[in-house]
């Protein structure tokens, strides 16, 4: 399966209701006709997550149970958000806002401005790295490149998190915040910038969410506005969610729980913005009634591509890992992946171009494949080896598609001839001939120039609309030339590009959501998968689910590579990811442990009904717990504690003679956590000790009645075992420890008129859909 066909780029409308639920499998089918009440789609990779949510929006419409000027469906990218109105338009569902969440409230905070704020807007800074050095340099504090671009960061950071200067040393802290600078250096800067914009009437683009919350939450007759105008909420990628955009769609719901979110943990590869699958994984707790689909049928990629990837999240450790889902191909069996190692990168590069010339000869289109790597700067090696091959290639994260000069002016010179077209005299002409007759003035051939460049970039341009005019002419045999170019202007305004005809250079970031035929992973060495910054156990499982997601962007060839050394006749010391351990022929897996997997299927919510395990919550405040040692404990490090202190003592000593006896680490038998937690719960019974996480059935049955006698103020009369299998169920508190553990935290999470609509300009959101462009490359 190469090319695209003309069925999928230009689909006939359904005609009824049903027909919208055509073709869609029972999971799928599921979602579309959940069309009340909180719905949590835990979506992975291939299985046609995008496909549901527009079917359930279209379906609802077309039934008559959603309107469409009521509906309201955010994402995080602008092609995301452009793909999904694209989608609804051709289910006949085109009146649904589908928009980021940066354009959506930035829409709303322009339009409320002079009735909740008063005056004019403050201007929206398109970089704010400027503003940042200048801020370093009053702050007297000198910052490299690199510095600058991640105190950046840490400032976006702050305020997706809402933490303000003062407080930031001290979070810094306690989340273990990997910090360019000194803390307290970055708090100055952050201040300084934030005085800075505020002198010269400025504000940023997190400014846009933070003032939309601030305006919802002190004028209540705003928020009963936007409320009366939206009243069924999307989601896509809820894994991705902020805090801060967390607290805006709360403000949204005002309680109502007409929302659907969908997203899988397992592709949560932007935490070091400020998104956390925590609302995700929780979406059960805080909404006890909401139906819960999982979809695992995977369409995109063969079992062999599946197979991989679910032993890549096999081996995989923490919260997000124990709520996996295990994926099952849906197609007929392909290659086996590729494992290649090379001495050194151009090796690699120019080996991965003769790839990816012989797939191109035997019919696989450029546009169909792509080479992903972990950094930007991998990139230039490529793009001379494929230039070096005569292969054509594109930059992923290069300048949208409708905003190259090139197709500004090839529309408008369209956009001529269509109404030169309607004059009688003329000589009629198909769609496509009309087109090249235009374009071929402005560099377009039959045959592409020799060589890469702006040349190659600008043919390639108007290469992508002249197929798009042959395809949309098989599709709509009676079109004219003017209704080509009324098709062009809605992919513009929702951001729907053709396909450029090239092989796709990008990071492994900006490769989210999007999929191709053949796909090369390259530079898959230790220090680079994972990325050498990445010291937490949690940073390294980032990377490992990065990898994840390159991986499951390949439908059929999946080649992965890696070189021993930077340039050639180098010492040759580099290692292959340890993510391939296990996985790639001749090597041992590192500790591999059974996830929780899943099955698809439908839960529906049953306020009070038993289910399994789900989120551990603080038994002090209720809050979803993520943090290890808080999981532990079973309540905030910060909440107060009502700790026995004589039971801990008396559980401290008892614990020693058992270790000493065994002749393993103390935190074999229980670490401190552990105990802390057994002394504040004080539990009187099997049941209620095996509650504790750390306390897995082997430990249970091994030292429960000495425990539970030294709780009730007894002596224990139990003598130690001789041995403790495997030194115990549970991870040491400082990392030093074996992990294994019988008890994973969590297993199963349940998981008209527009009043203000019709006055909004439309520029502003195209500012806004630039910014979350940015924010994706």
């Amino acid at each position: 399966m190469t090319a695209t066909t003309h069925d999928s780029l230009f689909p006939a409308m359904p005609d009824s209701a049903d027909a919208v639920l055509d073709g869609l499998d029972p999971e799928q089918r599921a979602v579309a006709t959940a069309l009340h009440g909180p719905v949590c789609v835990l979506a992975g990779a291939g299985t046609g997550k995008t496909r549901a949510i527009t079917h359930r929006i279209a379906y609802g419409v077309r039934a008559g149970v959603l309107q469409p000027s009521t509906v309201l469906a955010v994402t995080f990218t602008a092609r995301a958000a452009g793909e999904m109105r694209g989608r609804l338009r051709q289910l006949g569902a085109g009146g649904v806002q589908a928009r980021t969440f940066h354009a959506a409230a930035l829409r709303q905070l322009q339009y409320f401005w002079p009735r909740a704020i008063g005056g004019e807007m403050p201007r929206i800074m398109d970089r704010k790295v400027q503003l940042v050095a200048e801020a370093g340099a009053r702050s007297r504090i000198r910052l490299d490149r690199s510095e600058l671009r991640d105190v950046t960061g840490e400032i976006e950071w702050c305020k997706v998190t809402q933490t303000v200067p003062e407080e930031y040393p001290a979070v810094a802290a306690k989340t273990a915040r990997d910090v360019p600078r000194d803390p307290a250096e970055v708090a100055r800067i952050y201040a300084t910038y934030e005085q800075l914009k505020r002198d010269r009437g400025l504000i940023d683009f997190e400014d846009v969410l933070l003032l939309t919350v601030g305006v919802l939450q002190d004028r209540p007759d705003v928020a009963d506005t936007v409320r009366s105008q939206y009243q069924h909420f999307v989601v896509d990628e809820y894994q991705d969610v902020s805090p801060l955009q967390q607290r805006l769609l709360e403000l949204w719901l005002g309680g109502r729980g007409n929302l659907c979110v969908v997203g899988d943990a397992s592709q949560t590869i932007y935490s070091f913005t400020g998104a956390t699958p925590d609302y995700l994984l929780g979406f059960r707790t805080r909404h006890p009634d909401a139906t819960v689909v999982k979809l695992v049928r995977d369409y995109r990629s063969t079992p062999q591509v599946v197979g991989l990837a679910n032993g890549l999240l096999g081996q995989a450790r923490g919260h997000a890992a124990a709520h996996r889902l295990e994926l099952v191909s849906q197609r007929e069996p392909g290659p086996d992946p590729v494992y290649t190692e090379y001495p050194d990168e151009p090796a690699e590069a120019e080996g991965a171009a003769r790839r990816i010339k012989d797939l191109i000869d035997a019919g696989v289109r450029p546009s169909e494949i792509a080479v992903l790597y972990r950094i930007n700067a991998q990139s230039e090696v490529y793009e001379q080896a494929l230039a070096d091959a005569g292969v054509p290639y594109q930059l992923r994260g290069a300048e949208r598609f409708f905003e190259r000069p090139e197709v500004r002016e090839a529309g408008m010179l369209l956009r001529g001839a269509a109404r030169a077209a309607a004059d009688p005299g003329e000589q009629p002409e198909t769609v496509p001939q009309q087109v090249r007759a235009v374009l071929s003035s402005r560099g377009w051939a039959s045959e592409p120039p020799a060589g890469s460049g702006a040349v190659r970039d600008r043919w390639e341009s108007l290469a992508a609309l002249v197929r798009l005019s042959e395809d949309f002419a098989v599709a709509r045999p009676a079109a004219e030339l003017s209704d080509f170019v009324a098709e062009l202007d809605e992919r513009a305004n929702a951001q729907h590009a053709p396909t450029v005809e090239g092989v796709t250079l990008a990071s492994l970031h900006a490769a989210k959501g999007l999929e191709w035929d053949a796909v090369f992973l390259v530079g898959l060495t230790e220090g680079t998968m994972p990325i050498t910054h990445a010291k937490t156990d949690e940073q390294v499982e980032e990377e490992r689910r990065l990898l994840y997601v390159g991986v499951t962007r390949a439908r059929l060839h999946l080649s992965m590579s890696w070189a021993l050394s930077r340039s050639p006749g180098g010492r040759g010391g580099r290692r292959p990811s340890r993510f391939m351990d296990g996985l790639r022929p001749g090597s041992a897996p590192r500790g591999a442990r059974g996830g929780a997997g899943g099955q698809g299927g439908v839960e529906r919510g049953s306020g009070g009904r038993s289910r399994r395990r789900g989120p551990v919550l603080c038994r002090v405040c209720g809050r979803t717990l993520s943090d290890a040692g808080e999981i532990k404990l079973m309540r905030c490090e910060d909440c107060p504690s009502d700790l026995d202190e004589a039971l801990y003592d008396r559980l401290r000593g008892w614990r020693s003679e058992q270790a000493k006896a065994l002749g393993q680490p103390a935190y074999c038998v229980f670490t401190d956590k552990t105990l802390l937690a057994i002394a504040e719960v004080r539990p009187s019974d099997e049941q209620g000790l095996a509650a504790i996480p750390g306390v897995g059935a082997r430990k249970l049955d091994k030292f429960g009645a000495d425990v539970l006698a030294l709780c009730t103020g007894a002596e224990p009369d139990g003598e130690p075992d001789e041995e403790l299998d495997g030194a115990g169920d549970e991870s040491s508190d400082d990392g030093t420890g074996p992990e294994g553990g019988e008890e994973a935290v969590g297993a199963e999470y349940g998981a008209p008129d527009e009043p203000f609509e019709e006055a909004l300009p439309t520029g502003p959101e195209e500012a806004a859909e630039s910014s979350s462009e940015e924010a994706e490359k």
